[in-house]
């Protein structure tokens, strides 16, 4: 098909019961597993057990008889996959044989509700299913096709409310064949009785009991007998080529052949006439076209038989409208004509009463002519079409509407008029020959393959081989023929062109012209295929059977070693390309992780320096908290410290005023000044405190800041830094003492100078008091105190400053070759030593100026009075 571009036709063929059914399922199966994959195949299998309920019936010869012929096209896309597919049917039923199985199935396997709305019963009490002579109860196996055919009706895609439709009408039938008729006049005029089965009737066609009982008594309806066509289409979309299918059915031969039998053997008179047509006449006449040597084998040629059926006017279908067409003509009579007027043909033979025979290819049937008459004129009358028209049910609308649109075509040939309201219609051999031309000329449109069914045995002796009746049929259906035709001639041919496209590729060395012919001949020459094997045409190449499968083998081998070198060395490209696809992915992938890393980096390296800005400014902030509190503290000691000294001064003050309050102003005023300029210093000395204070503070910030990595260091300077605190007021508050005992002493001596409440107290350290003796030693005393307080200065800067050093070595800041902790035991040590010096100069400057004091004789009562501020002060310390 996908080769040749033609559409392609299986033709099964056989007697009835060979196995043609079967054989169309595994030809649709196959077909199926070729070009599958659309999904279409499963509902185009599926068809097939609708197909065999509703056209399938039980004989005396079969219990699965075909009782129509069935053409299946299968429709294929350009690719060779299915793409949908149309099922015809020409549906033939005989009298005397068990009616469709749809029925039996029906009354078996309904589903309760269905059974309820149908009102179904059993097959036995339906007269239609029981007047067949293969009647038999439906049973378990009914009960379970019917549920298969409803589940391939629902894969076809037929509705559940077509399907209830279809069911109705089925139920329809079986009552009808149980309605019963009365005589109401002399007339034999017939009345139907409105009984449960009229009533269902006119409920499952949508209709009422009087419309229905007008039309059947006017006309009783028949059911059965009729010749159908049935198209059932399952489609996606129509493209490519098709492949079909013709099952139809076999040749027939009863003790008792009626009209049934004549139309099937005259279809398959018809489908043998195709045959020998195709395989010896066309065959045959191509060899003596092409100028062949061959040798010419006879076969028997049925279209002398073809012409008794078909011939005009004088043929059996012929003779048939005409005898149905008079309004007196009965069997016999039409019996008699064709005795008349076909005595003198070979194929015909009239015999006694009513019979006729006929020599087919098969063999000799003889046909009884009773009830031929009415069975070609089984029209449906024009009330019951109207009634179907008039149905609420949809079903039976569009068989009405078709039923009226045939009629109104016109039609040509043999016509039956039954009344002047009647329509002209056809009879039904006439629209059996018609519907057998159209399925003629498909096929002829087709390439076609032969199937032929061989029975093994009859029916009285199953399981045995009965090489006479297989014989019989091979000579009956022209196999012998065939199989000389393939001994003796040529059955495979090919055109110079398509053989020379086919092979030449297959030419070791390129010919010496592109003449097809020579190409060809060169190509049989190499693959040593004898001269008697073929023979060369004017425009073909002819084989005898077998040559071609060689070629085609070598042909496909050679496909396949291209085919396998093609693939190694498509696979080593893509391989190539692969590993080079790879590579790229790699480099591309290196570049984008490294540039992703570098940003996630990046992002990390943010982060972290926020997160650094934030800690430095938390910890700022609360180092900055910590030394508010620091500073509030100190203050608030200050404060407190400062007022007690004041009140103490104050008390002192207040008690020399008390004690001398018979001295003279000028003495109070000198007292005065002193006391003013002692407390001149020790506020400069308390503001050189705080200085230092604030040095050593700015000097714990920057400690703190590194006090996750010098820890123990600072913890070192910081006791280092309170002890010189302690020591440092120690000697401050020793300097304190000292001026004031120094200045009491000078109060008490030089009582009587005079001084200015103008004058600047510095002066008493740049100009030596001469005026007495006793302002001298005062002198000297001021000189080695400011001398003490000078070095006690000088030293704290210097240890302030070498402190300051050792945290900057050790924290990196300044570059020195030294240990920083040696060092700072080193300046501990010479602070130490230096403090005990201080405190011992500090003693002797006290013991010297108590000395000065004591050789001055200031009088008792200064004696008195500085001896006991002295012990008010020690007291004081102490507490």
């Amino acid at each position: 098909m996908i080769r040749d571009e033609v559409n392609q036709s299986i033709i099964i063929s056989g007697e009835s019961g060979a196995g043609k059914t079967e054989t169309a399922k595994i030809a649709m199966q196959y077909l199926a597993a070729l070009g599958g994959g659309s999904g279409i195949e499963y509902e185009i299998l599926k068809t097939n057990p609708i197909l065999e309920a509703f056209g399938n019936a039980k004989t005396s010869r079969n219990d699965n008889s075909s009782r129509f012929g069935k053409l299946i096209e299968i429709q294929f896309s350009e690719t060779g996959k299915i793409s949908g597919a149309r099922i015809q049917t020409f549906v033939q039923c005989a009298d005397g044989e068990r009616s469709y199985h749809i029925f039996y199935q029906l009354c078996a396997g309904a589903p309760h509700a269905l059974r309820e709305k149908l009102n179904l019963r059993t097959a036995d009490e339906y007269k239609y299913l029981r007047q067949s002579s293969c009647f038999s109860i439906a049973g378990v196996d009914d009960a379970e096709e019917f549920c298969v055919v409803m589940e391939a009706l629902d894969v076809v895609h037929v509705s559940k409310e077509d399907q209830e439709s279809v069911f109705a009408m089925l139920a329809a039938v079986l009552w009808l064949g149980n309605t019963s008729f009365t005589v109401i006049d002399n007339e034999n005029h017939v009345e139907a009785v409105e009984d449960e089965s009229l009533s269902t009737v006119a409920k499952l066609l949508g209709c009422s009991t009087g419309e229905l009982n007008l039309a059947l008594s006017t006309r009783k309806m028949r059911v059965g007998n009729d010749t159908i066509i049935q198209k059932l289409t399952l489609s996606q979309r129509r493209t490519g080529r098709s492949i079909s299918i013709l099952d139809i059915y076999g040749f027939e031969s009863f003790d008792r052949n009626s009209f049934e039998q004549f139309c099937i053997n005259y279809a398959n008179e018809r489908l043998q006439q195709h045959f020998n047509r195709h395989l010896f006449k066309l065959e045959q006449e191509e060899y003596v076209q092409d100028g062949i040597d061959w040798a010419r084998v006879d076969f028997e040629d049925n279209q002398d038989c073809l012409n008794l059926f078909e011939k005009k006017p004088l043929g059996l279908l012929s003779l048939l409208d005409e005898e149905s067409t008079f309004p007196n003509g009965t069997d016999l009579t039409f019996a008699n004509k064709l005795k008349q007027h076909l005595h003198s043909n070979s194929y015909f033979r009239g015999d006694r009463g009513k019979a006729f025979t006929v020599n087919h290819y098969a063999g000799e049937v003889t046909y009884d002519t009773t009830g031929f008459l009415e069975k070609n004129r089984d029209l449906l009358h024009l009330d019951s079409i109207q009634l179907l028209s008039q149905c609420s049910c949809p079903l039976p609308q569009i068989f009405a509407s078709n039923m009226l649109n045939q009629s109104e075509k016109p039609v040509a040939g043999p016509l039956f008029k039954a009344g002047g309201a009647e329509s002209q219609k056809l009879s039904v051999a006439t629209k059996f020959k018609s519907q057998l031309f159209q399925l003629m000329q498909r096929l002829e449109s087709t390439t076609p393959h032969f199937i032929r069914c061989i029975k093994p045995n009859s029916l009285q002796s199953p399981g045995v081989y009965e090489q006479g009746l297989v014989l019989q049929q091979l000579r009956c259906c022209g196999v012998l023929e065939v199989v000389r035709i393939s001994r003796s001639g040529f059955p495979t041919r090919m055109s110079h062109q398509k053989f020379a496209r086919r092979y030449g590729f297959l030419l070791l060395e390129s010919a010496a012209s592109q003449d097809p012919l020579s190409v060809s001949v060169a190509i049989l020459h190499q693959f040593n295929i004898l001269p008697e094997m073929y023979q060369v045409g004017y425009t073909k190449l002819f084989f005898r059977t077998g040559q071609i499968g060689v070629l085609e083998d070598t042909r496909n081998r050679t496909l396949h070693g291209i085919l396998r070198v093609q693939s190694v060395f498509r696979g080593h490209r893509a391989r190539v390309y692969i590993k080079e696809l790879r590579k790229g992915i790699t480099t591309l992938q290196s570049f984008i992780i490294g540039e992703k890393v570098r940003k996630e980096y990046a992002v990390l390296v943010r982060r972290h320096r926020a997160a650094v800005s934030i800690q430095k400014r938390v910890k700022s902030k609360r180092e900055m908290n910590r030394y508010q509190k620091l500073c509030d503290a100190s203050v608030a000691i200050q404060s407190v410290v400062r007022g007690w000294l004041v009140r103490r001064c104050s008390s002192d003050i207040g008690f020399l005023r008390s004690g001398f309050k018979g001295a003279e102003p000028e003495e109070v005023l000198v007292k005065a000044s002193f006391l003013a300029e002692l407390q001149r210093r020790v506020l400069k000395a308390e503001a050189a405190l705080r200085e230092k204070e604030e040095e050593n503070d700015i000097l714990k910030q920057r400690l703190q800041q590194y006090e996750s990595r010098w820890f123990e260091y600072e913890v070192k300077m910081k006791s280092m830094e309170e002890v010189w605190q302690k020591q440092m007021r120690s000697l401050q508050s020793s300097l304190s003492i000292a001026r004031k005992s120094l200045a009491v002493d000078g109060s008490s001596r030089n009582s009587d100078a005079s001084v200015n409440d103008d004058q600047d107290p510095t002066s008493l350290e740049a100009e030596p008091l001469t005026e007495s003796n006793g302002t001298r030693p005062m002198s000297a005393g001021l000189s080695v105190i400011s001398r003490l307080a000078e070095e006690l200065e000088q030293r704290s800067q210097v240890f302030g400053d070498d402190a300051k050093f050792l945290v900057e070595v050790k924290s990196g800041q300044v570059d020195a070759s030294l240990n920083p902790d040696r060092e700072l035991r080193r300046l501990k040590q010479m602070f130490e030593a230096w403090k005990k010096d201080y405190g011992m100069r500090l003693r002797e400057t006290k013991v010297i100026l108590n000395k000065l004091g004591n050789d001055q004789g200031g009088g008792a009562a200064i004696d008195k009075v500085k001896k006991k501020w002295w012990g008010r002060r020690n007291s004081s310390r102490i507490n």
